[in-house]
């Protein structure tokens, strides 16, 4: 088998369990052999250690990246986003593997008890906005354990924007602004923001839909 990607490494955009992943999918269709998304999933957790839900593609749902297991299928799609994707051009890769764990105390514990609700609600209701919330509380939280450096100033500039929030990578160094897709003008704010990003120094500014019904103009 021969792997090839041209995803950076080290800054979340989920390099490690990408290849992972296609490579369960390439063997097991050498073999002719139709896996289950759970064991996809599995397997790619017994292979690295880790792994995002990327097996079971654009699937709302919680999941236990260290064990491999749905928690819990939330019972719809994600609400229309446009998702402005960057980051700081003076962060450095992350060690994934040489990262310390986050140790949540008993107050972050129940703050997450609370977002997985309404995380829950805001997919079975399809409201941008309340997903946009949950993201930027999970965001503040992330800050005490991998912090990010212009993590102020991009609340600002969501803020600016009327954005439903931002979302951080929690091994990563990649930022995201959450847009609503359903909103008026919503291909042009996503163009509005990326260039006041590309302005502030940020790199590798990009954006994309998320169940979204728009065209991107880039």
């Amino acid at each position: 088998m021969t792997i090839e990607s041209s995803i950076p490494i080290g800054h979340g955009y989920g390099s490690s369990t990408a290849d992972v992943i296609a490579s369960i999918r390439a063997v097991a269709a050498s073999a002719r052999v139709a896996l289950r998304q759970s064991t996809v999933a599995r397997l790619a957790v017994a292979a690295e250690g880790a792994s995002d839900a990327i097996a079971y593609c654009d699937q709302a749902l919680l999941f236990a990246h260290r064990e491999g297991r749905t928690i819990e299928h939330f019972g719809g799609e994600f609400p229309p986003f446009l998702v402005v994707g960057f980051r700081d051009g003076s962060a450095r890769p992350i060690d994934t593997l040489g990262m310390r764990r986050a140790r949540y105390d008993s107050e972050e514990i129940g703050v997450f008890r609370v977002l997985r609700g309404l995380a829950c609600r805001s997919i079975r209701q399809q409201d941008p906005r309340l997903l946009g919330r949950v993201a930027t509380i999970s965001a503040r939280i992330s800050q005490r354990y991998l912090p990010k450096a212009a993590f102020n100033t991009v609340l600002d500039i969501a803020r600016g924007h009327d954005a439903c929030g931002v979302q951080v990578a929690h091994s990563g160094t990649l930022i995201g602004i959450l847009l609503d897709a359903a909103a008026p003008r919503p291909a042009m704010r996503a163009v509005e923001l990326a260039t006041q990003l590309r302005g502030a120094g940020f790199t590798d500014v990009h954006t994309f839909g998320l169940n979204a019904e728009t065209r991107v103009i880039q």
